[in-house]
């Protein structure tokens, strides 16, 4: 099973890739152009004084973006492999895994420009980055693969989802404390944002880059989420799987 999710995802980056001269590099255009305007906004028309933003800025919007991407295209993942998933018999979840794993590499491709910054604003280089970045990656593949998982298992019976998601995930970018600091949410709403699954997570991303640390509690929620995910998906994925072929 590891060698096919190798060679899939092989050819799903060197399709992605195959008429793009600069590559992978299209991949941080982005939000990098997202980080741009929002730091204008941000910085010179609503004034928010957070020191080092751009820095600020990139360190959640990457993870994000990774998050956006995977949920994004999961959404075809079944419908645009039909004539595989007819004609082949292997695990279809691996279909997911292979869209969050592909995520995954250009997001760790991207982690020199957040080192960059880093070195720009003088933060420090804490040797919690070792353990904190592969720690934090393995628990958002486990999102981005269990919420693929589910979102491509759904859209399959139900083609209306794509479109809801995109709906949902618009709503979530500013549930999540990505452009603004969690000290700017009102005190009386504060303890409601770790109800948002991915505040905890980009919150730690955000802390391991910044400050060098990792919160305890937030990582511990963050598995939880990431363990939940993955049991729904799961359970969705083997009540409707034996359907695919006659559906699709």
């Amino acid at each position: 099973m590891r060698d096919l999710v190798i060679v899939l995802t092989q050819k799903e980056l060197k399709a992605r890739y195959k008429h793009m001269k600069l590559g992978y590099l299209w991949s941080l255009g982005n939000p990098l152009a997202y980080g741009l305007i929002y730091w204008l906004v941000f910085k010179f028309v609503m004034k928010v004084k957070i020191e080092g933003f751009p820095l600020f800025l990139v360190s959640g919007l990457f993870p994000w973006q990774w998050f956006v991407n995977s949920i994004g295209v999961s959404a075809n993942t079944f419908v645009g492999n039909a004539s595989l998933i007819k004609k082949v018999n292997f695990p279809r979840n691996l279909l997911s895994l292979v869209v969050s794993t592909q995520d995954l590499i250009h997001f760790l491709a991207a982690l020199p420009i957040i080192f960059g910054f880093m070195l720009i604003y003088q933060k420090p280089f804490s040797p919690l980055l070792l353990v904190g970045v592969p720690a934090l990656a393995m628990i958002q593949l486990l999102y981005t693969y269990s919420l693929g998982l589910i979102v491509s298992t759904v859209n399959i019976f139900f083609r209306d989802a794509e479109r809801l998601i995109g709906i949902f995930i618009t709503f979530l970018f500013y549930l999540t404390p990505i452009v603004y600091n969690l000290d700017m949410v009102p005190e009386e709403f504060r303890k409601y944002v770790i109800l948002n699954p991915l505040a905890p997570l980009i919150l730690n991303w955000r802390g391991l880059f910044l400050e060098g640390n990792l919160n305890g509690s937030w990582l511990i929620l963050s598995m939880g989420y990431g363990l939940a995910f993955f049991l729904m998906g799961q359970w969705i994925y083997k009540k409707l799987s034996w359907r695919f072929a006659e559906v699709l």
